[in-house]
């Protein structure tokens, strides 16, 4: 993400020119954009022509830089495009003030959110300049007869690859190989900055050296790690472990299973942890507030004002942070956010216990 410009436009408003610069970008802004916001960028519009001398085409596409009050936000990751949408505020045009337009924000396009920002969404922002630093992480998983490939976003982890095979050795060496073959290929078409090699026992050695040999320049960017199982379970081990923030100095991922971790074993040995909008706003009116978990579906919606609690997300998270607390957003794509979604969106790690 880059930040272009910044500047106060009056009544605690600010205007803020953003450039997202990928994927993960684009999914930042569809928490930080929210209803009521308004957001400029260049577009096309079909316009209807009333010249007599025109036959009537149903209109042609004009280019034009438009102003939306937002209405709605959807964030399509197999588009590779955000779409914002809501009614136009201004526009170089009078005749088309007050329609709906949908803005397709893609890569490297200049907009302009301009609103009254809350701190952790400008923490967000810079989060997502700052990661703009950080290597492409694939995390692949091997064992005898399976492997995957697993990327790993700010948006959650996705699985890039599945292969299974018949392996063994001795007369059966050549399918194994075939599995490894298959592995190679797909992580050298990821082009990733690095590659943590992760399962049980020997495969993941064996797979290494075959990579060595056949795919040198990835071999260079593999790093080892020991886990249990492959696919989901032995990702959740390699980001639990801290093996990605190794070669990727923050990893929101693997902040997040790291504090659901600690937040399951505290309420499993009824420790310092609170969950539940209803016992957390408690909390955090007490001061007892060390870090708050809160899902970023949850924050968005609730924020819409279209959720179904009582408290205001806007005044839990302010309280938190003037009691001294700090604030996790969870990413509802990964599995740590499914868990905290299983308990009701929010949970807290305290500082004292509350009864």
């Amino acid at each position: 993400m880059r930040i272009q410009d910044r500047h106060a436009v009056g009544e605690g408003r600010e205007r803020i020119e953003v450039v997202p610069e990928s994927l993960d970008d684009l999914w930042h802004l569809t928490y930080v954009i929210e209803p009521g916001d308004e957001v400029g960028g260049d577009t096309t519009r079909r316009i209807q022509r009333n010249d007599d001398q025109m036959r009537d085409t149903g209109g042609e596409r004009e280019h034009m830089y438009v102003t939306i009050q937002v209405e709605d936000v959807e964030f399509a990751k197999f588009a590779n495009r955000l779409r914002v949408g809501g009614e136009i505020a201004d526009c170089s045009r009078e005749d088309q003030l007050g329609l709906h337009h949908t803005l397709n924000v893609e890569e490297l396009t200049e907009i302009e959110i301009t609103k009254r920002w809350k701190s952790d969404q400008l923490e967000r922002l810079q989060e997502a300049v700052e990661a703009a630093e950080n290597p492409d992480v694939v995390i692949a998983t091997v064992e005898e007869g399976e492997a995957y490939v697993h990327t790993v976003a700010q948006y959650g982890v996705e699985e890039r690859a599945g292969i299974t095979a018949t392996t063994g050795k001795g007369e059966y060496a050549q399918p194994r190989e075939g599995l490894f073959a298959e592995l190679t290929d797909v992580l050298v078409r990821t082009d990733a900055d690095a590659v943590i090699l992760a399962g049980p026992g020997f495969t993941k050695q064996d797979a290494l050296e075959y990579i060595e040999e056949e795919a040198p320049e990835v071999a260079e960017r593999v790093t080892t790690v020991d886990t249990s199982g492959v696919g989901d379970r032995g990702v959740h081990e390699v980001l639990k472990r801290g093996a990605v923030e190794e070669v990727q100095a923050e990893t929101r991922i693997a902040e997040e299973a790291e504090y659901i971790d600690e937040l399951m074993d505290r309420i499993g040995q009824g420790h310092e942890a609170a969950y539940g909008v209803e016992n957390v706003m408690e909390a955090a009116e007490f001061g007892a507030i060390d870090e708050l978990l809160i899902l970023d579906e949850r924050l968005r919606v609730e924020r819409a004002g279209e959720g179904d609690w009582e408290a205001d997300a806007n005044d839990l998270v302010e309280t938190v942070e003037q009691k001294g607390g700090s604030v996790t957003v969870f990413s509802s794509e990964f599995d740590p956010g499914q868990q905290l979604r299983n308990l009701g969106g929010v949970a807290a790690l305290l500082r004292y216990r509350i009864d």
